[in-house]
């Protein structure tokens, strides 16, 4: 009898159209014949809808999908640990949370626990937003600070980080 091996968790960084959810696209295939998205996005303008609209066109049809815009851990905890899961994007999560005047720090927390003690194969994407200018407004350096926060709790909980510039992976954990 043979023990298999936990698939690792990963985050992977990176900034706008660096190639981030295609890489994590090519994880969960390379791991499961029927990968699970937790899609955080909502369509809430005609720019946005065309953007999911985009990603989705760029799915094979071998995935689910869940839209979780909020409640990630929630989800998370109603999937079976045997399924590859690809959560796209914490950064719009965190949005998500600050807009409706939810504690993100609790919601970091929570999940950050939750994927320390999952056996499932999780693979997160999200921004790195702390490289480029400060923001002119108060929420704008919240929401900075928040997303530097989330990113740093998540990468030292999970198995691997990588960092994506120019569609090119870098391995930082």
């Amino acid at each position: 009898m043979s023990l298999e091996r936990k698939k690792p968790s990963v985050l992977i960084l990176g900034g706008a159209r660096s190639g981030k959810s295609r890489h994590a696209s090519e994880l969960a295939l390379a791991a499961s014949n029927a990968p699970l998205l937790l899609a955080t996005a909502q369509a809430l303008d005609e720019e946005m809808a065309e953007r999911i609209l985009i990603h989705q066109n760029e799915r094979s049809d071998k995935w689910e999908t869940v839209e979780c815009p909020v409640e990630i851990v929630e989800a998370l905890r109603q999937i079976p640990d045997a399924q590859t899961v690809v959560v796209d994007c914490l950064t719009l999560w965190l949005s998500n949370l600050l807009h409706n005047d939810l504690d993100w720090m609790k919601a970091s927390d929570a999940l950050c626990n939750f994927v320390a003690a999952s056996p499932q194969h999780l693979i997160f994407v999200s921004n790195e937003v702390g490289l480029g200018l400060v923001p002119q407004t108060p929420l704008g350096r919240i929401f900075r600070d928040a997303q530097g926060h989330l990113n740093q709790r998540l990468a030292g909980v999970v198995d691997e980080v990588y960092f994506l510039a120019a569609g090119l992976p870098l391995q930082l954990k």
